[in-house]
């Protein structure tokens, strides 16, 4: 039996930053189960204080996931991120960072909307023919678009 992945980010702020990446990647947030939230909240399992408001439904407070939209329905999902909270700031470049594969749009103009979105360009590498722009996304995890 092959075992699963899930890559998991640590973060000030996971649900603007799941909302950020699932737009990036052109996936989807993976929905909360808000009467089941409420049901642990009525049965003293959890509180109000670990759950919030999020675009206008109540969602656990320290996590949000996104997958692929064709996943959305899968009890184990080929493909998840789940991004939650950490109480520590980012203070050095990530030993792990994700290479986001453009399919053969610009990557000047994909580098410009990320941008305009809240990314920031860090430089630009290359490596023989095959050249990419080094990225931050808004809590400044670096990612190259290639």
């Amino acid at each position: 039996m092959a075992l699963s992945i899930q890559i998991v980010v640590d973060c000030k702020n996971p649900h603007p930053l799941a909302d950020w990446w699932a737009e990036t990647l052109e996936w989807t947030v993976e929905p909360q189960d808000e009467a089941f939230i409420r049901s642990m909240v009525e049965q003293g399992f959890a509180t109000d204080d670990q759950t919030l408001i999020h675009n206008g439904k109540l969602v656990w407070r320290e996590g949000s996931a996104i997958r692929p939209q064709d996943e959305l329905d899968a009890a184990r999902p080929e493909r998840r991120i789940l991004f939650q909270t950490s109480p520590d700031d980012k203070a050095v470049k990530n030993r792990v960072h994700w290479d986001v594969r453009l399919d053969g749009r610009d990557k000047d103009g994909v580098r410009a909307a990320l941008e305009a979105r809240g990314a920031t360009y860090l430089w630009t590498a290359s490596q023989g023919p095959h050249e990419w722009h080094t990225m931050a996304d808004p809590e400044g995890n670096e990612f190259c678009i290639s």
